[in-house]
C-alpha cells in the first residue's frame, strides 16, 4: 500500500482548538503510511503562527503562504504550487477561509479535498457572517465534509451540504501530549474540617470571545466567591472580549481572585493546578479543552449544549447547568467542591471516558481510512 501525501491547511487565528487539533493529527500520524504536510497563511506581522512553529517536522513539511490582508485569492495558486511540488493526494481544510481557498486549489490541481468544520461563531459582524456563509457554500464542493460532532452535522446540513457528502469522525485529544500532566486519581484535595475544598481553584482555557460566555463564568464565580473567599479563577487565552471581561471583573467583589493570563505555552502545566474546569460556551463541537481537562484530572462544570453533552454525562463525568443559567452553574460548582466523594468519582470517570473513546490516534486512523477511500474512488 503506497504512502499517502496529505496537506493540512489552516488560516491560524491563534493557538486554540482547531490549531491544536491539526497538531494532534500530525503527532498521531504513522509516517510509514502518511506524509502529513502543513500549510498556513501569513496575514500580518502579529499573527500567531504557533501551530507552524510546533509542527513536528519529521511528519511533514511546513509551508508559509503570504496573504495580502485577511483574504487573498492569490493564495489559491500558491497552494497549487505546493500540491504539485509535494505530490499531494488530499488537501484537508479547517475553517471558512481555508475551506474557500482549499476547495478552489483542490479543483484547480485535480486532487481530493476534505473539509473539517470545528464550530461556527455567533454574535459576529455582518462581513464575517458573509464570509462564513461563503465557506459553507464552498464545502458543498468538497469530496467529503467531516465534522467533529453531531450538532455540527445538523448545522452544515441546514447550510445546504448534502448528507451523502458527510463523514462523521468524532473528535479526539492527543493523549501522548498529556501523559506527563495527569494528576494522581483519586485526587488529593485541599479539604477543610467539613471535607470541602476550602480554596477551590477554577480554570478555563480558550478564546475570550462572545460564544464562550465568559461573562457568565465570571458572574457564577463571583457567586461562589461570596461563600468561598479563598477561591480563585484563572483564565488562559485571549480574544476580542478581553478588555470587556476585565472591566466586568473589576466591577465585582471577586476581582482580586480572577487572573487573566492571556495566551500561554505552558497551559497544560497550569491546568494541573485547577480543581475544577469551567465551560460556558453557547456553541461548540466536542471541545478539546474539556477532553484535556478530563485527562489531566480536573472535573468539569459546564453549560449543557450539543457537543459538550458528548463528554459530560451529568453527575457521572461532570456536572451540567442549563445554557445561560449562571446561577445554576454556581450551584453546581459549589455542589462539586462540597462533596469530595462526588469530586473524586467524576475525576476518575471523566478520565476513563476520554481514554476509551476520544483518543487522537483513533481519530487520525479514521481520517487515513477516509483519505484512502476517496483516492480509491478517484481511481
Amino acid at each position: 500500500m503506497r504512502q499517502l501525501r496529505v496537506l493540512q491547511f489552516i488560516t491560524p487565528s491563534g493557538f486554540y482548538g482547531a490549531e491544536r487539533w491539526v497538531l494532534a493529527v500530525a503527532n498521531n500520524t504513522d509516517s510509514t503510511e502518511m506524509i502529513c504536510d502543513l500549510a498556513v497563511t501569513q496575514e500580518s506581522e502579529t499573527q500567531d503562527l504557533t501551530v507552524a512553529k510546533l509542527y513536528p517536522r519529521e511528519k511533514g513539511e511546513v509551508h508559509y503562504l503570504p496573504m495580502s490582508g485577511r483574504f487573498d485569492l492569490r493564495v489559491v495558486d500558491k497552494l497549487v504550487e505546493v500540491i504539485k511540488q509535494r505530490q499531494i493526494d488530499v488537501i484537508h481544510t479547517h475553517g471558512y477561509k481555508s475551506d474557500i481557498l482549499g476547495v478552489l486549489a483542490a479543483k484547480k490541481a485535480g486532487i481530493c479535498v476534505v473539509a473539517t468544520p470545528h464550530g461556527f461563531s455567533n454574535n459576529i459582524p455582518l462581513k464575517l457572517r458573509l464570509f462564513i456563509r461563503l465557506g459553507l457554500f464552498a464545502i458543498r464542493f468538497a469530496d467529503k465534509v467531516a465534522p467533529l460532532s453531531q450538532q455540527l452535522i445538523e448545522d452544515i446540513v441546514a447550510a445546504g451540504v448534502r448528507r451523502d457528502k458527510i463523514q462523521f469522525i468524532e473528535n479526539g485529544v492527543d493523549l501522548t501530549e498529556l501523559e506527563t500532566y495527569r494528576k494522581l486519581l483519586p485526587a488529593e484535595t485541599r479539604t477543610n474540617a467539613t471535607n470541602e475544598i476550602s480554596a477551590p481553584h477554577f480554570g478555563y482555557i480558550g478564546q475570550l470571545i462572545a460564544r464562550k460566555g465568559i461573562a457568565d463564568m465570571i458572574r457564577a464565580f463571583n457567586e461562589v466567591y461570596s461563600r468561598y473567599p479563598d477561591a480563585k479563577l484563572t483564565l488562559i487565552g485571549d480574544g476580542e472580549q478581553r478588555s470587556e471581561l476585565e472591566a466586568l471583573a473589576q466591577s465585582l467583589p471577586c476581582n482580586s481572585a480572577i487572573s487573566f493570563l492571556g495566551f500561554r505555552q505552558d497551559r497544560l502545566q497550569l491546568s494541573q493546578q485547577f480543581d475544577v474546569f469551567l465551560m460556558t460556551s453557547s456553541l461548540e463541537g466536542i471541545p478539546r479543552c474539556l477532553m484535556e481537562a478530563m485527562i489531566v484530572g480536573s472535573p468539569v462544570v459546564a453549560y449543557d449544549i450539543p457537543g459538550v453533552d458528548q463528554l459530560i454525562i451529568d453527575g457521572h463525568t461532570g456536572l451540567l447547568a442549563p445554557l445561560g443559567d449562571w446561577q445554576q452553574l454556581a450551584v453546581r460548582c459549589e455542589q462539586l467542591v462540597k462533596d469530595l466523594a462526588l469530586y473524586q468519582q467524576i475525576a476518575v470517570a471523566g478520565r476513563a471516558l476520554v481514554d476509551q473513546r476520544f483518543s487522537a490516534k483513533r481519530m487520525t486512523d479514521e481520517y487515513v481510512t477516509l483519505f484512502r477511500q476517496l483516492l480509491a474512488l478517484k481511481g
